[in-house]
């Protein structure tokens, strides 16, 4: 999401007017798609129910390729085989961009039949990030393209996962020859999205953020880019897992997930589309991070009585962070409504 939204951005600025077909709320633009004049369209898909199948893509975008919605797939080779469609629909005067630091990509690279250019941390990558700072106000990098410097980018948006968010878009308006000034005022003005790494609100100097990360991978992003640009704040996460089958699944990978919070709360699973699971629960969850290690980790069953208890032990300096795709996002809404009431902000 934050990726198409970065894209959209950078073609914004650079006046080619795309229309915007994206999986979150841009808030800058305070919705979720955009009509454009033009002929460019920038749309978000993803390997759910295989639907990046119905798109032909001129510029294909393949950020990571994990083990997620196994569901809809028979194996991991089934889930990598779609990811290789999905880039041999390009036609031949197309581009596909891949993360090059992702491992799943790098097993499929030299099956995919179309011109390809890679991002990443690494020097192996023809669009790197180098010299990263971080800091409150986001991340800033210098841009390489091989060899070639192009200049420093300031993003609004903390962590490592934005940066490679950010050198996606960079390719993309670079094939599409956006002038890199152009490149750079459309990420140095992107504001985010809603439920990506959302800072709610800070209450006597308690961070509340909202997150949409719903996988390992992305909850290890999350806290990452928590880490670095607040160091100094202790970090109470509360997760809300979702899917039982993608619980029963990762439940170890979503333990390992965690050790970056200083205390964790574990909530009760959002099951969308799901029945329930026998034995699957949020708890196995928190056990398995006791039982690997984590020192301060709570299963609360019912999410109703989360805001309560996460309350009772907040104090100066902390970030709060809601997490998960379901609606643990409400959590916030009544630990606003007291956290207003104990510092008198109401």
């Amino acid at each position: 999401t934050t990726t198409t939204s970065l894209t959209g951005a950078v073609l914004t600025e650079g006046s080619l007017d795309p229309t915007l077909i994206i999986g979150g709320k841009v808030r800058s633009l305070n919705t979720n798609a955009q009509l454009g004049e033009s002929d460019f369209l920038v749309a978000e898909v993803d390997e759910f129910d295989r639907s990046l199948l119905t798109v032909i893509p001129t510029i294909a975008v393949i950020t990571n390729i994990e083990s997620d919605h196994l569901e809809c797939y028979d194996n991991l080779d089934d889930l990598k085989n779609s990811f290789l469609t999905f880039a041999n629909k390009v036609p031949f005067y197309g581009k596909v961009i891949v993360c090059l630091d992702n491992m799943g990509i790098q097993e499929v690279l030299n099956k995919i039949k179309r011109k390809v250019e890679t991002y990443g941390f690494s020097s192996q990558a023809d669009v790197t990030a180098r010299n990263v700072e971080y800091g409150m106000n986001g991340v800033s990098f210098d841009t390489h393209y091989h060899d070639t410097f192009l200049g420093r980018i300031q993003l609004q948006i903390p962590g490592n996962h934005n940066v490679l968010n950010a050198l996606a878009s960079i390719a993309v308006g670079l094939e599409l020859n956006v002038p890199f000034p152009k490149i750079q005022k459309g990420l140095q003005n992107f504001s985010g999205v809603n439920r990506r790494f959302e800072i709610k609100a800070v209450i006597g100097d308690i961070m509340v953020v909202d997150d949409y990360a719903h996988h390992p991978t992305e909850i290890m992003a999350t806290l990452q880019g928590a880490r670095t640009g607040w160091p100094g704040r202790r970090i109470v996460a509360v997760f809300q897992p979702h899917l039982y089958s993608r619980t029963q699944n990762f439940y170890k990978e979503f333990a390992r997930s965690f050790f970056d919070a200083d205390v964790l709360f574990v909530t009760e699973i959002y099951p969308a589309r799901e029945e329930p699971i026998e034995g699957v629960t949020g708890n196995l969850i928190a056990q398995t991070a006791i039982e690997l290690g984590h020192k301060n980790v709570r299963y609360i069953d019912l999410k109703d009585q989360v805001a309560d208890e996460v309350a009772k032990i907040l104090n100066p300096k902390d970030m709060l962070i809601t997490i998960g795709a379901g609606d643990v996002w409400r959590i916030n809404d009544h630990l606003l409504k007291e956290l207003n009431e104990i510092y008198g902000q109401g």
